[in-house]
């Protein structure tokens, strides 16, 4: 935009001050010239009164000499019917003419201008006085004030490029400041604010984007209270549930173990949404696969499924908060244990890829008949469908990734989630995802 705006003060100004000075320009030269023949008119005046007096060469001779034009050797008079004083450079036709006439007159010559000044004495005859300029006397001083002008060009257009770089300035600096602060509030810094600066435009950005992001404050502040709010509702449902266990004797001492990892659960939802943090943006994907696996593993042990996970022995880091992964994955294999039957076994696999992974979960169900309508939001049947693919599409389409369903080795269905790692955001097409 700098750039942008100096380009343009340079282009508008320099046709401004073309637009001025060069019409001042000839102006100033045709003043010179127009000096420069005065002088000549004046210098030829000072001889008229000697021709009155006198015609003779001696005293002419002298005169001249007492001008200036004649110390140079500029001044030459023709007196009719006698001889020519001074160096002269007009032609006789034109001398013979201007004598006819009653007024001055300029002929152009090889050097310069010649001015002609007719004299009429009172024995009638007549005589010419010829005062030369040369070309220099004509331009004099016409270079320096050009040579003026073109400065005062330049210190204008330097001068205007000042200004609108000070002014793109200001408006890249505003400009800037918004896009950082709306960089950091997408970031999760909820208390970013900006000071509006700039063009009234900007300004008028700057107190709508303060206005935004305190309302989105205070929205995810009563939506956290509300997700407290529920979880803390929880806790009575689980105590009473908790007592009943408590009657069952040894036998449902798994069942207790279960409510006990809930209630942690529920204690760690309540915590984080009354004393939020911001997101760390990525993850170890290799941990949370074997935190939540070894959360679910009670669960399959009491159904009699058979699990294996693949590919989490190393770190493999996820371009996702942590928080969000859990999520996916718990939504997945809540699927899995929703609709399969009892001892139906599944496994996990994580993938890395040149610039993807990929998390696979696979079970040997019955597998998805219509993965069309699987994935829609809220659809459910008989296979692994429901709520927990939409949560792991928008998952996976938030890094730029993408979610499939397939037919698992063992048989059933296979939900692949693919989370993008490259540094852009394009969408995997197939054939990448193949590559991966």
């Amino acid at each position: 935009m700098r750039r942008t705006l100096a380009v343009l003060m340079v282009a508008v100004t320099s046709m401004v001050a073309l637009a001025f000075l060069v019409p001042l320009a000839l102006i100033v030269r045709e003043t010179a010239q127009s000096r420069a023949v005065a002088a000549a008119e004046r210098q030829a005046s000072a001889l008229v009164p000697v021709l009155a007096l006198t015609t003779r060469s001696d005293d002419l001779a002298h005169a001249m000499a007492r001008t200036e034009a004649g110390r140079r050797g500029l001044l030459a008079v023709h007196v009719g019917g006698g001889a020519t004083v001074g160096t002269t450079r007009a032609p006789a036709a034109q001398v013979a003419e201007a004598a006819a006439g009653s007024r001055a007159s300029t002929a152009e010559l090889a050097g310069g201008y010649v001015l002609l000044r007719p004299v009429v004495l009172d024995d009638a005859r007549g005589a010419v006085i010829e005062v030369f300029v040369p070309a220099d006397d004509l331009d004099r001083g016409v270079y320096a004030s050009w040579a003026v002008l073109t400065g005062v060009a330049v210190v204008l257009v330097l001068g205007s490029v000042l200004v609108g770089d000070r002014l793109g300035a200001r408006v890249v600096r505003a400009a800037r400041r918004l896009g950082t602060a709306a960089t950091a509030l997408g970031d999760g810094d909820l208390s970013e604010r900006i000071y509006p600066d700039g063009p009234p435009e900007l300004k008028a950005a700057a107190t709508a984007f303060n206005a935004m992001a305190s309302r989105v404050t205070h929205l995810l502040a009563a939506e956290r209270e509300l997700a407290a709010d529920l979880s803390h509702r929880l806790r009575t449902p689980l105590t009473a549930l908790k007592l009943s266990l408590d009657q069952l004797g040894p036998r449902a001492e798994p069942s207790r173990q279960a409510l006990a990892r809930l209630e942690g659960e529920v204690t760690t939802i309540i915590s984080a949404a009354r004393r939020p943090k911001r997101a760390a943006r990525s993850c170890d994907a290799a941990e949370v696969l074997r935190e939540r696996l070894a959360f679910w593993s009670a669960l399959a042990e009491d159904q009699g499924r058979p699990w294996q996970l693949d590919g989490a022995t190393l770190p493999v880091r996820a371009p996702v908060p942590a928080g969000e992964l859990t999520a996916a994955v718990d939504a997945l294999l809540g699927n899995v244990f929703r609709h399969t039957r009892e001892g139906t076994a599944f496994g996990v696999t994580l993938h890395e890829g040149r610039d993807a992974i990929g998390i696979l979960v696979a079970d040997a169900g019955p597998g998805i008949a219509d993965p069309e309508t699987a994935l829609e939001r809220g659809a459910s049947g008989s296979g692994s469908t429901g709520l927990g693919l939409d949560i792991a599409r928008r998952l996976a389409e938030s890094t730029g990734g993408a979610l499939r369903l397939d037919r698992s080795p063992m048989g059933g269905a296979e939900v692949q989630v693919w989370l993008r790692t490259a540094a852009h955001t394009e969408k995997l097409s197939k054939s990448a995802l193949k590559e991966a």
